[in-house]
């Protein structure tokens, strides 16, 4: 079956519908970003002071403490499952995409693995690797860009379709 491209196929509709959702998922997906953002994790230092708390740092701004273990579980869980669904479903979209297949192949595996990275990562951290802070903010990036270009990559090519051969 050949599925590249097919997404240029669909109606107007179904393409216009395809977008909005796909606009909508990210606008859920940066949401929760600026949630990092706010919680100032979004450096190595930032991310292990977050999870393990600063309670020792006596000139902290802010008093955070060390996440307990429910808490942990929970952020774990809860991350792991949504955003692999979100990868799932956005993934399925970028296979229908007109684009070389590596770079599709890159675009739908790499996030999985980011997201076992950041979230298994930070639960690595927490039980005492912290050199993982470096492994979790770069493949917090990593997953950001690949779900922004694919994200892109689904948006144009429902709005602004190439002509189609027959």
């Amino acid at each position: 079956m050949d599925y590249d491209g097919i997404l240029q196929t669909f109606p107007k509709e179904i393409k216009f519908f395809i977008a909005v959702f796909v606009v909508v998922l990210s606008i859920g997906f940066f949401t929760g970003l600026s949630f990092v953002r706010q919680t100032e994790a979004t450096t190595p230092d930032g991310v292990e002071e977050n999870y393990l708390g600063n309670e020792a740092d006596e000139y902290a701004n802010v008093m955070k403490f060390k996440k307990g273990d429910r808490e942990m579980l929970t952020i774990v869980h809860t991350h792991i499952l949504s955003m692999s669904l979100i990868f799932f479903l956005l993934g399925g979209l970028v296979w229908l995409t007109k684009f070389p297949k590596e770079w599709k192949l890159f675009l739908t595996i790499e996030p999985f693995i980011s997201v076992l990275l950041t979230f298994g990562g930070i639960y690595l951290m927490w039980k005492g690797i912290t050199w993982f802070k470096y492994v979790i903010v770069f493949s917090g990036i990593l997953m950001t860009l690949t779900f922004t270009f694919s994200a892109m990559l689904v948006v144009k090519q429902c709005l602004y379709p190439r002509k189609v051969q027959a």
